[in-house]
Parts: structure tokens; C-alpha cells; sequence
């Protein structure tokens, strides 16, 4: 792996082992400016803004420091800062409600009863702890995962012996998380499972071991075992593009298992869509999690290993969430649970139409949106204003947790996750979620201000360009944003394959953006972590409709206003003052009322999402014609395994989750793994054959016909007619280095060869050669045809010829 310069340095609750409850994802981002100003980009040249008295800065940055994710979670909770008592409402605010963030019915559309009612019969049966901790970390309760039978941890599929593994796997799985702390060995894990079963401990040990279900996290009896190779082995290098949780966790455990890596950031910070925002002033200071900020059901999450190790206490997010009307008045609770129950009723009734029209016609796929509107107005629910303004606060809150309009959602698969989704409570982290993002990335080779900018592969390696350097590796891990692979800002060579280019397209990518406010002190009280404000008008429905209390965890006085759906598209086009002004219109409505006066903040920042170039967005969501199927497509490799992919969007279970980036760059981490071993294993007779392809192809273009640029050309010796074929080879080079370039290879014309080596420069030429003439670069094996093979004889022969082939260069 090559670089010219070195990496930078940039400035519980008990276990998680019984499933309950639900999850939802939580992403926000983050930006900055000044409440001063009026200009988004320029505070300098704004004017202040009219009516207001504050003068506390208000972000709106749109440089690398901001960023969404998917959201993650702390008992004691930090010294609050402020020397102002806290102060609670002054009358009795409305009944307490416990609200789900995320409410959903997933109903398997092949017939079959539904994931979710399965894995709750599975777990009625009398399995033991062990079994509902395995069960809690994402394996089934009787059978092998996928990743179990690829690793051929028994040697045949069913029956007694795959029984005895899973009682083995679990136990040794349990008795890691009993203590997340220590290392466990195999000889630990053998001490309480009888000798005959020895092969089963070795296997269960090295698949748990390999595929970072055991002895993973931060703690420091694992960091040090991680730098280095568990086996002594070295395995090759690999380019890991984005040091968010996927790329570092990646990188983390590819080190362990034997591997080179660098790690190539666009931003000068680690974390990606993950970024904790230090705010302070006059003598307060907060930490706002600008982007995942909730840990999202803490039962066998990960994270939840990660805070235990570090020590970091889990603050429960209270389900208590008070509504106001826009006048600022509490929702009348008979009205509230009413709605409530009618909106559940109709998620109901389009789940039975689903499932009705699948039987009828498959593959039919309509917006939820319009679904749920079809049978609100054919059941006449929500006709009275105030119910139907209550309504659009609980679509609201559906397009917070999918990061989109209800519209773009897909009435099919929208919520294909549920059965899979974590149990337990959601949960703060104190102090914000870049501590785990500051240990993960400690010791690891990052390139910061890196952007990438091409990824090329094929059987010798790869090649990416970034900042203007190139690097090669063995294979590349690529963890960008959806939104990043949508905007096409990374160029792939050879094109990525058409299945995987129609996943990412049909896939959604949405937007959530918040509002951090600082205060002096905490005047909505202490017994509440949420309240909802509903909104007049249903295309502002997402406009500030839900208020999270970080008082408890961030240090300080924070609050954070949520801006979804239709609301978050427009909030980017407002300023930065503007929307500050608007949120504190909304609170001073709210309590202002009940005799409790409203400070002026301290500081406030504003995220812009879709406007990060690093990320185009928040998180993804199951769009109109897409299915679940699609985030395994965005998974898959391409390129013989040199090309692998990560994040929470190529997770088809924990998609939107901070955990599900961490979980699918363990994930890749194993299946690069995987490919290794595979490699190793080729015969070496057959690895001989391989070679001595390559070689013979390379003594043919040691004298090509033509050569511009890095192209060079053999012409079909028996005709010079433009539409006889010519074997084309383009060579990446990287570095300085002879030796460090990666060759592909396509089979065009002769008049599209002339056509070519008309064009000014190798970058115009590739874009000729992928977008006019629509053709794919290919490695050697990729010329596998008789028409390749016919090619190259013709040319053998002609060059034994003493009067065979002209070269011509080109510049």
C-alpha cells in the first residue's frame, strides 16, 4: 500500500442480554453560523437580527465538521454546568403518554406469518439464557446463521451435531458478554464444555473470534490483542474509504486478523455522520450530538458492549412525551389517546392491504402516504381540526424515523426491519457519542483530507485516487453514504456492475435536521426527555414537532428541536437566525403561559445535511419500488472480491442505526477475511496457469500496435477494417513505481481505437470509452472469450512472422 506522506492525528444498566421492546433510529446533523448575523455562509456581512436580544453564536456550518447518522445511547449523568436552579412548569402540564418514536407493522408479503411473530414462538419455547443472549445479538434460535454455513462450522447442515454447536456457540458467546471486560480464550471457553465436543468449541471459538462476536470493543484488555494479527499471519493490504463507525470498526478488526490497512477521509475528523458539537459560554457548556445520537434498543447493541468497557453510564430516554397545540395549550389526553389508536388502526388496515394486494398481483408497490389518506378519508379519521393536526404530528414522527416524506416511502417494505430491530430501552451516551468515534479511531493509519475520487480494481489489486495521491491495496473496503454513491461523487473502474448501480438508485437516502440550542439554565423541568408541538398546517407538520432534553447527559442546558419530512427540505433554504427565532417563538408560546420565562441561549447551532458533501443526506429509508433486498445488493462484492461495500445502508437488518454501521463493517471485515483464505488456498499449479496468462499478455503488449497516454492498442493482424477487433489495455499506475500499477483491459473497435486516441488527455478518454462507446474495463480473467482467445492466437502467430506489426506512439 502506497502513500507519500503519513497519517494524521485530528485535534449500565447491566449487559445487553434479553430481547424486549423497540427500536428506532435517530439521525441528525449539524451546521454553523451566528444568531447575530443573517447570512448562512458569511456572518460577517450579515445584520443582526430584528426583535431579537440574543447574541449567542448560531452555527450553520457546511464544512466537513457536520454530519448525520444513525442514532445510538447513559445513569449518572454529568454535573449540570449552569448555576441556575432548574426550573419546572408552574401548572401541571397534560397527562403523562408514553409515545413510541417509531411505530410499525411489518407483514411478510409471500403469506407466510411475519418474522416478527415467529422469533416471538421461537422464544416462548423454553430456551435458556444463553439461547435469548444469542438470540439478542441477531442468531436464530435453532438454526445456523448464513455466515455459519459459508464458514463450515459443522460438516453437515441439520441434525445432532449442528444441535451440540449452537449450545456450544451460545455458551461461549454468553460467557464473553457476561464479562466484555476480559479477553476470553479457548481454553476459557473449553472449561465448561465436556472434551468430546472439542471440535465444536475450536469451531464455534474461531467463528465467533473471526467475525467480531467475541473479544471485540475498547476496553484494554482488547485493544491490545487488536493491533496486531491474532494468527501471526499477514494477509495483504486494503484501502478502507471513510473513517466513520463502518471504517474504523473495519479497519480495527481487519488488523486483527492479519491485514495492512489505511483508512482515506474526506473530513478532517473521524466519525462521518457521527459528530458531537462542543458548545459553551458564559460559563455553560454542552455536548450536542449533531448527528446518531441515540442508542437505539441497548440488547445486545454493540455500542451498549463499547459503553460498558469505557464505563460510560446509559441514560434511558423516558417514554413520557407531552404534545402542544400550536397555541401552546396541552393536547386534551382523551383527544390525544383517541388519534393515537386511530392511527395505529390505519397502519393496520394498509398492512392487511398489502398483504392482500401481493397475493393478487406481485410486485405492487404504491407510497404510504397515499395508502394511509385513502383509508383516513374513507373511515372519516381525524375530520376535527385539532385530531387532524394530531394525526400529522404522528405522520410527523413516521417521517422522522424513516428520514422521508411519507410519500416516498414504500407501503410494501418500509418497515422490512421490524422483526429484526434490537430490544431494550433507547439510551443518551454523556458526553456524546465522538467517545466512542475518538478510541476507535486511536492507533489507526488516517489520510484526513482525503477525498476519493476513483476506485479502480481488478485481478492485480486496486488503485484509489484521492487528494491527489494514489493508493494500492489488495482489495478496498468502501463505506461511503448512499447519498455519496447517489451523487456518483466516486468514480468506479471498471463501472460498478448494473444490478448494484439500479440497488443504489431505487434506494432511498432522506433528510432529518435539528436545532441545538444552549440555554443558562433548564426552564422545561427535569422529568421529561421528549415533548411534541404539533403544527396548524400538514406540509409543516415536521417543522420542530419534537423537542429532546439532553440536560442529563450533555453538561449543560440543550435542547434539540427536530425538523422531519417536508419541513427538513425546506429548513436548508431558511437561515440559520430565522429558524433559531422560530424555535424560541414555538417554546416562549409553549411556557411563557404558564408564567416560566424563556432565556435567550447561550449558542445555537443548525444542521444541513443535504448540503454535506460528505454524506448528500441523513440516512436511508425503503423507497417506492425498493424492497429489503436492496440493501444486500448494495453489500454484495463485485470484482472477484476486490471491491467490498459497508455501512448502514448495505444493512438489510439495522439500516439507519449507528449499530448497523458497526455491525456491516464487521461484517466485510470477515468476508474480506473470507476471500483471503480463499485466495490461499488456489493450487499452486493453478496459481502457475494464472500467472503464466498474465505474462504471455504482457510480452504481447510489450510491442503494441499503438499507444496514447496510458492506452495501448493490438490491432487484429489479418484486418484493417474499423470494425475488426483490438485488444485495448489501460494502465493505472501508482506512485512512482513500475511495479505498483493495476492493467484492465476491454476488446473495442479499430475505428473506436482511432476514435480514442483523437482525444486530448486520459481522463477524456475514459469518458469516452465508459459513457459514448458503453464499455466496461475488465481484468485479466475478464477476457475469457473465444473472441479474445481467437484475438491473441492471430496476433501470436503474426509475430512469429519476421514482418509482423508497426508500432506507432502517440502523445
Amino acid at each position: 500500500m502506497e502513500a507519500t506522506d503519513t497519517p494524521q492525528d485530528p485535534s449500565d444498566t447491566n449487559p445487553d442480554d434479553v430481547v424486549s421492546g423497540d427500536s428506532s433510529p435517530d439521525t441528525d446533523a449539524t451546521i454553523s453560523e451566528n444568531l447575530a448575523h443573517d447570512s448562512r455562509d458569511s456572518p460577517e456581512n450579515a445584520s443582526s437580527a430584528p426583535q431579537t436580544t440574543v447574541e449567542a453564536p448560531i452555527s450553520d456550518s457546511l464544512d466537513d465538521s457536520s454530519d448525520p447518522v444513525p442514532e445510538d445511547t447513559a445513569d449518572e449523568p454529568p454535573q449540570n454546568l449552569s448555576n441556575r436552579p432548574e426550573r419546572g412548569p408552574t401548572e401541571p402540564g397534560p397527562p403523562a403518554r408514553k409515545r413510541r418514536r417509531r411505530k410499525k407493522f411489518f407483514t411478510e408479503l409471500n403469506g407466510s406469518p411475519s418474522l416478527a411473530k415467529i422469533r416471538r414462538a421461537d422464544l416462548a419455547k423454553e430456551v435458556d439464557i444463553e439461547a435469548l443472549i444469542a438470540v439478542s445479538v441477531g442468531f436464530p434460535v435453532d438454526s445456523l446463521t448464513e455466515e455459519e454455513i459459508e464458514a463450515n462450522v459443522v460438516a453437515t447442515v441439520g441434525g445432532t451435531e449442528q444441535a451440540n454447536y449452537i449450545v456450544v456457540r451460545n455458551h461461549i458467546l454468553a460467557r464473553w458478554r457476561s464479562n466484555v471486560s476480559a479477553w476470553l480464550t479457548r481454553d476459557h471457553a473449553l472449561e465448561s464444555i465436556r472434551s468430546e465436543h472439542k471440535g465444536l468449541v475450536d469451531s464455534a471459538y474461531r467463528f465467533l473470534l473471526e467475525h467480531g462476536y467475541i473479544n471485540f470493543g475498547l476496553g484494554p484488555a482488547m485493544k491490545e490483542p487488536k493491533l496486531r494479527s491474532f494468527d501471526g499471519a499477514e494477509r495483504g493490504n486494503v484501502v478502507i474509504v471513510g473513517a466513520g463507525l463502518a471504517g474504523l470498526i473495519a479497519a480495527r478488526q481487519l488488523v486483527f486478523l492479519g491485514f495492512k490497512v489505511v483508512v482515506l477521509e474526506g473530513r478532517a475528523r473521524p466519525g462521518g455522520r457521527v459528530k458531537t458539537k462542543k458548545m459553551s459560554g458564559d460559563g455553560a457548556e454542552a455536548a450536542a450530538d449533531l448527528g446518531g445520537s441515540v442508542l437505539t434498543g441497548i440488547n445486545g447493541n454493540p455500542l451498549g458492549v463499547l459503553a460498558r468497557q469505557l464505563g460510560l453510564p446509559l441514560h434511558k430516554v423516558r417514554d413520557i412525551c407531552p404534545l402542544y397545540l400550536p397555541d401552546g395549550k396541552a393536547v386534551d389526553s382523551e383527544i390525544d389517546s383517541r388519534v393515537e389508536v386511530s392511527f395505529n388502526k390505519l397502519l393496520d388496515r394498509v398492512c392487511k392491504l398489502r398483504q392482500a394486494m401481493i397475493e393478487e398481483v406481485k410486485s405492487v408497490d404504491v407510497p404510504l402516504g397515499t395508502a394511509l389518506e385513502a383509508f383516513r378519508r374513507v373511515n372519516g379519521v381525524a375530520e376535527d381540526p385539532q385530531e387532524r393536526m394530531l394525526l400529522d404530528w404522528h405522520l410527523a414522527n413516521l417521517e422522522y424515523a424513516n428520514a422521508s416524506l411519507m410519500s416516498n416511502l414504500s407501503m410494501a417494505y418500509w418497515d422490512q426491519d421490524d422483526p429484526y430491530e434490537m430490544g431494550g430501552d433507547h439510551c443518551f451516551i454523556p458526553g456524546g457519542n465522538e467517545t466512542f468515534i475518538r478510541a476507535l479511531a486511536e492507533d489507526l493509519p488516517i489520510f484526513y483530507k482525503r477525498t476519493v475520487e476513483s476506485i479502480r480494481y481488478g485481478t492485480d489489486g486496486v488503485l484509489v485516487y484521492a487528494g491527489g495521491q494514489e493508493f494500492r491495496g489488495d482489495m478496498v473496503l468502501c463505506t461511503v453514504p448512499l447519498g455519496v454513491l447517489k451523487k456518483g461523487s466516486i468514480e468506479f473502474v471498471p463501472e460498478l456492475p448494473q444490478r448494484k448501480r439500479d440497488a443504489i438508485q431505487r434506494l432511498g437516502f432522506g433528510l432529518l435536521n435539528k436545532v441545538a440550542i444552549l440555554f443558562p439554565y433548564n426552564f422545561w423541568g427535569g422529568d421529561i426527555d421528549t415533548f411534541g408541538h404539533l403544527s396548524e398546517a400538514p406540509s409543516m407538520r415536521g417543522e420542530f414537532f419534537l423537542f429532546y432534553s439532553y440536560s442529563s447527559v450533555s453538561g449543560g442546558a440543550l435542547l434539540v428541536a427536530l425538523v422531519a419530512g417536508d419541513a427538513a427540505v425546506r429548513f436548508e433554504l431558511m437561515s440559520p437566525v430565522e429558524s433559531v427565532k422560530r424555535v424560541l417563538e414555538i417554546l416562549r408560546g409553549i411556557f411563557n403561559p404558564k408564567g416560566i420565562v424563556v432565556p435567550d441561549p447561550i449558542q445555537a447551532v443548525c444542521t444541513r445535511w443535504g448540503r454535506d458533501n460528505f454524506a448528500y443526506g441523513s440516512y436511508s429509508y425503503v423507497a417506492v419500488g425498493s424492497s429489503g433486498d436492496d440493501y444486500d445488493i448494495l453489500a454484495e462484492s463485485v470484482g472477484d472480491g476486490r471491491l467490498f461495500f459497508a455501512g448502514e445502508a448495505t444493512n438489510k437488518q439495522y439500516p439507519a442505526t449507528m449499530h448497523g454501521a458497526f455491525l456491516s463493517g464487521m461484517r466485510e471485515a470477515a468476508n474480506i477475511f473470507r476471500e483471503a483464505k480463499r485466495r490461499s488456498l488456489i493450487s499452486p499449479n493453478k496459481l502457475n496457469d494464472v500467472n503464466e496468462e498474465v505474462d504471455n499478455l504482457n510480452k504481447l503488449f510489450d510491442a503494441p500496435d499503438l499507444t496514447f497516454g496510458s492506452f495501448s492498442v493490438l490491432f487484429d493482424p489479418g484486418s484493417n477494417d474499423l470494425d475488426s477487433k483490438s485488444l485495448l489495455r489501460v494502465k493505472f499506475r501508482g506512485g512512482k513505481l513500475e511495479l505498483a500499477c493495476l492493467c484492465l483491459y476491454a476488446l473495442i473497435s479499430r475505428k473506436q481505437v482511432i476514435e480514442l486516441s483523437g482525444v486530448g488527455g486520459d481522463d477524456d478518454r475514459m469518458r469516452m470509452l465508459n459513457h459514448e462507446f458503453g464499455v466496461r474495463l475488465v481484468g485479466r480473467k475478464g477476457l475469457l472469450s473465444d473472441a479474445v482467445e481467437s484475438l491473441m492466437t492471430r496476433i501470436r502467430l503474426a509475430r512469429s512472422n519476421p514482418n509482423g506489426g508497426n508500432q506507432i506512439q502517440v502523445k
